[in-house]
């Protein structure tokens, strides 16, 4: 028992300590795809794990992922919810993790794909009726959301993504730290994961916003 617990911690170490290095492959050919690796274009749009937010549509999205994922709309009885796509496992270069995907979808529309879907796991979930799922394909991604495998700290985020602009302390044992320039909310969760969460840098204001309103 003693050797798989030495076993299970070099592992998360080893696991840390590839936040704080770069890494190349064995031909010297460097690693994409990181979590720190973030392109905003000259309009504005915020590219990470080959997603395009607000572009990259969740068919094209599963062209360069795959298929292996799970796709509903999470709502709660009286709300309208959001339809997700989620990775239960999720590489990003070396750094292994879950990656959940928010898709950009009118209110009004997903309300009709609720209306048709079929309620699953619970009374949060729908899945999808099979004829509304070039709806869901041809939807683009809005928001990203990965989920480490290892749990992070503030010595972790600035060594990949500087200081942040701001630190909220959220009352349910999370802090976020945001990054605008970047559009990453970096959540450290005390309780939970640690979630690295990639909005439009022109929606952080808002997401600050909401994030600092009183409950």
């Amino acid at each position: 028992m003693k050797v798989v617990f030495v076993l299970l911690a070099v592992t998360l170490i080893t696991a840390s300590l590839l936040f704080f290095k770069d890494h190349e492959s064995g031909n010297n050919t460097p690693v994409t795809g990181l979590p720190w690796q973030i392109n905003i274009a000259p309009d504005g749009s915020t590219e990470v794990f080959g997603i395009t937010l607000g572009q990259t549509t969740f068919g094209e999205t599963i062209e360069l992922h795959g298929d292996d994922l799970q796709l509903a709309i999470i709502a709660a009885p009286q709300e309208t919810g959001t339809l997700e796509a989620y990775y239960s496992r999720y590489s990003a270069g070396p750094i292994t993790g879950k990656l959940l995907l928010v898709l950009d979808v009118a209110p009004e529309v997903l309300a009709s794909l609720r209306e048709r879907a079929f309620q699953e796991g619970g009374m949060r979930r729908y899945r999808l009726h099979p004829d509304d799922l070039e709806i869901a394909y041809q939807a683009p991604v809005k928001v990203i959301n990965f989920l480490p495998s290892i749990n992070l700290d503030e010595d972790i985020a600035e060594s990949r993504f500087g200081t942040p602009a701001d630190i909220i302390q959220t009352g349910n044992g999370e802090k976020h730290l945001l990054y605008p320039a970047k559009g990453l909310d970096l959540i450290l969760n005390s309780e939970g994961k640690d979630v690295l969460q990639y909005l439009p840098p022109k929606d952080l204001r808002r997401h600050r916003d909401q994030l600092q309103a009183p409950p």
